[in-house]
């Protein structure tokens, strides 16, 4: 039915646009004619986009996005206020000041800035006027006031909000229609086998696994890829001091769990006896030619890395497919060879380099001894990523060190003809350093890098430290104080990284981020727990929610309810913006937001009236009840995508 409508209003719409025209038509009788069915036309238009959008909404279970819809409102009354204009300017945001509205246009400036360039003189007060005066029949606007040189301040319906926050609460946070499913790669984590992950693995993985997360509930095919260091020189070093330290490795699994120390050994052999070195390199080719016993020891070295990698993940919660750099090993030929067939390959003292538009810097993708590089290996993944996954979507999360690299990547990517900017989303989400509590980069007293394992272990000493201070071990069960020092201490490390932007360096303090006060993930996780808790106080289950939510309306006539509604309803506008700039630290925001919105909503507004006596609930305001109700959902989901995992009881 709605794909009906679409065409027919298509249609129209072209009537309409070829009824402008005058041109040959002779008789005024028949101009009058037709400009009378222009308008039974016009009307005819309208009602099918205003039915059309009543179906919409109606027929979907998912959240509208209040800010989109207002755009398609305000973008179609734009361009009939000024058909001169190509792609006249579409500002809508959210009102700072609730006295001003709840939306305000903000178009109507630039469009006088870009009439005048033509030639045409208007104040933009008057444009803000023919906006308005052109705005369709529309759902959500219950009126217009023009402020100041000529922005347009919009109030909501609140029967509308009212209906947007039911539709939640009986289907539960649904994300926003998806045009088309897109396939997404998301390149994250990343650590060299045969080393530790330290605490430079941990934005990548944090931030890598919640994006992962948005895009998943957003509806997108998502495929985690862990482009982990398991090929090239050092694997030969290892190898060989392998066969020196556990020459019956083949047959008696050696004891080299702690791999680092093991690294440290055979680097130290490496660079001092010139005969190892010589043994390392051959260790290398025979890998590489895939002789057994090599490749044999090479799996052992990469299994115990993995299992230490696994502890990690577990505890961060993370899912990820390891594809390392050897996994592109048999395609780097392929790519080396489609380069030099079209003619991008350059010789320069043994090895081949390839410049790209732009840019001084080569990608060396043969070095002068025959073997790839990073840049072979980083090119055979994208074609891989692009051809083989069909990927629309590919995001590499590194840190912000490697943007000249990832820059020469697309570039070359571009160059050769793999794909279009335009059409296929890549992108490099580079991040900042951890840096410790004197604002230098994070290590230990000794100056050795963080391990990640001692971090996290860390963590949970000091949210169990923290949760006695509070005496929560007095009233929780033994299973349930666990379960909330994992949450408080996994989630405050998480919320720390989320809430920074990405791209700045943070400063890492475990007393900020246990502080239960601020924006930190322990206020949150007890405004959570409370939230939760009102409902249990008041005696109502599920069942009777999830009743009271198909037959309720949610009134908003006091201020702090009303500022309550259209907040939780910003959480679709919120993804958008994540989307498309792949910064996490704005849904922490809201997320604090909505928080700090409830608490004065309940300060200011019972929901459970009790006897001062006996402290018996003697009412229930339940449209509250579904306010309080609505607030949690919304939270937990943001939570979800920020790979944290609230409790019920804290």
């Amino acid at each position: 039915m709605v794909v009906i409508r679409e065409r027919e209003i298509q249609t129209l719409s072209a009537e309409v646009e070829s009824l402008k025209n005058p041109q040959n038509l002779n008789a005024s009788a028949r101009l009058e004619e037709l400009r009378e069915e222009n308008n039974k036309l016009k009307y005819r238009l309208n009602i099918l986009k205003r039915g059309l959008q009543e179906e919409k909404t109606n027929c979907s279970h998912a959240m509208l996005n209040i800010n989109q819809r207002l755009q398609e409102v305000f973008g179609e009354a734009i361009r009939a206020a000024c058909p001169e204009l190509d792609n006249p300017p579409l500002v809508v945001a959210p009102n700072q000041q609730a006295k001003f509205g709840d939306y305000q246009c903000n178009s109507a400036m630039a469009m006088a800035q870009m009439l005048k360039a033509k030639g045409m003189k208007i104040n933009p007060r008057e444009i803000a006027e023919k906006i308005i005066q052109n705005l369709p029949d529309n759902e959500l606007v219950q009126k217009t006031e023009i402020a100041g040189p000529g922005f347009i301040n919009i109030h909501l319906k609140r029967q509308f909000v009212s209906k947007l926050l039911s539709n939640l609460l009986v289907n539960g946070v649904k994300p926003p229609p998806l045009a088309s499913k897109k396939k997404v790669v998301v390149d994250f984590s990343s650590p060299n086998i045969a080393k530790e992950m330290h605490v430079g693995h941990l934005r990548s993985t944090i931030i890598g696994e919640s994006m992962c997360r948005l895009f998943e509930f957003l509806g997108y095919d998502v495929l985690r890829l862990n482009h982990v260091g398991d090929w090239g020189t050092q694997f030969g070093m290892l190898i060989a001091h392998l066969q020196d330290k556990f020459p019956n490795y083949l047959t008696v699994s050696p004891p080299i769990s702690d791999l680092q120390a093991f690294y440290k050994e055979s680097k130290k052999r490496f660079d001092e006896e010139e005969d190892f070195k010589k043994r390392a390199y051959q260790c290398v080719v025979r890998l590489q030619s895939k002789e057994p016993d090599f490749i044999k020891g090479w799996n052992l070295i990469c299994d115990v890395s993995r299992q230490e990698f696994q502890k990690i993940y577990d505890c961060l919660d993370i899912t990820i497919i390891e594809r390392g750099e050897s996994y592109y090993q048999d395609m780097m030929t392929k790519v080396v060879k489609e380069f030099e067939d079209k003619g991008f390959v350059q010789l320069d003292e043994g090895r081949k380099i390839v410049f790209v538009p732009g840019h001084s810097v080569p990608l060396t993708v043969v070095k002068s001894d025959g073997g790839y590089t990073y840049d072979t290996s980083d090119l055979a993944a994208l074609h891989n990523r692009l051809f083989d996954e069909k990927a629309d979507i590919i995001i590499y999360v590194t840190d912000s060190g490697q943007a000249m690299h990832f820059q020469l990547l697309y570039a070359a990517g571009q160059m050769i003809g793999w794909y279009n900017p335009q059409v296929t989303r890549v992108e490099h989400a580079g991040f900042g350093v951890v840096l410790g509590e004197d604002k230098k980069k994070f290590k230990t007293r000794s100056g050795d890098t963080v391990r990640l394992m001692d971090l996290l272990e860390e963590g949970l000493k000091r949210a169990m430290d923290k949760l006695k201070e509070k005496e929560r071990d007095k009233v929780l069960t033994p299973e349930e104080l666990t379960k909330a020092q994992r949450s408080v201490a996994f989630g405050c490390i998480k919320y720390a990284d989320l809430s920074h932007n990405r791209i700045n360096d943070y400063v890492f303090s475990f007393d900020k981020m246990l502080d239960d006060r601020g924006n930190t993930a322990a206020y949150l996780l007890y405004a959570f727990t409370r939230i939760r808790s009102i409902a249990r106080l008041a005696n109502i289950d599920e069942a009777t929610l999830k009743k009271a939510a198909e037959t309720t309306e949610v009134l908003l006539d006091h201020d702090k309810e009303w500022k309550l509604g259209k907040c939780i309803l910003r959480f679709p506008e919120i993804l958008q913006k994540v989307l498309d700039d792949l910064l996490l630290h704005t849904l922490c925001d809201y997320l604090y937001e909505l928080a700090t919105t409830f608490t004065e909503f309940y300060d200011s507004c019972y929901c459970i009236e009790k006897d001062r006596q006996t402290g018996e609930v003697v009412k229930v305001n339940m449209w509250r009840m579904l306010l309080c109700d609505a607030t949690a959902l919304i939270m937990a989901k943001c939570f979800d995508i920020l790979g944290i995992n609230p409790v019920d009881r804290m």
